[in-house]
């Protein structure tokens, strides 16, 4: 496996760690490779992870060597990559406040126009299965149809990118959103944005950016 692909992800889990988004050993990140993906091993931390330690896999569970230990969630993410082919890069974290929201059993709504960077008018919140089993998976990426991103009731949160970079800031992006959710409903009545706001939103991001001609 590329010696930078391995650096990029060893990388991304501990900038997750740096911005307290995982703790101890929660969470988990991979990488689609032309065989399958790189995936962070069982048990580890952003102290004790290694490049060496980093799991190659096909996305049925077949490890590229023998005694191989990847995350107890690798079933997850190889059903996001088989479902989602735009999918290059996957986070899942049990940050705060979308761990939060997710323990009310509740998606995040369309609050704020940014919720349109996963790709619909809210994030969905698959139902609760027990962790590191397919029937997770298979929640998951159902719950993330047409999206980037979803939260795990009672668990977490995941979410997908066309890069590191791009799956970093949608996980920081999400929690600052669930937080930022939660303050205002502690606050009071949230205000939801109604579907023409959210739809013009989602065609104002179409140019955002970009350089008037």
């Amino acid at each position: 496996m590329p010696a930078p692909l391995r650096r990029s992800l060893v990388a991304l889990y501990r900038a997750l760690a740096d911005r307290g988004m995982n703790t101890g050993s929660s969470g988990n990140v991979s990488a689609r490779t032309r065989g399958g993906m790189l995936i962070t091993p069982s048990g580890c931390s952003a102290a004790t992870l290694r490049e060496p330690g980093l799991v190659a896999m096909s996305l049925d569970g077949t490890t590229a060597r023998a005694n191989a230990n990847p995350s107890s969630e690798w079933s997850m993410h190889a059903a996001v990559y088989a479902a989602h082919p735009a999918a290059a890069w996957i986070v899942h974290t049990h940050a705060d406040a979308c761990t939060a929201l997710s323990c009310l059993n509740e998606g995040l709504p369309g609050f704020h126009y940014m919720v349109t960077r996963f790709g619909g008018d809210d994030v969905r919140c698959a139902a609760y299965v027990t962790f590191g089993t397919p029937e997770l998976a298979r929640a998951a990426a159902l719950a993330m149809e047409g999206r980037t991103a979803c939260l795990l009731s009672n668990h977490g949160m995941i979410v997908h990118g066309r890069s590191d970079a791009e799956a970093l800031t949608g996980a920081i992006l999400l929690e600052t959103l669930c937080r930022q959710y939660l303050l205002a409903r502690a606050a009071g009545a949230v205000r939801l944005l109604t579907p023409d706001e959210m739809q013009a939103a989602h065609e104002r991001f179409k140019t955002y950016g970009a350089r008037p001609r």
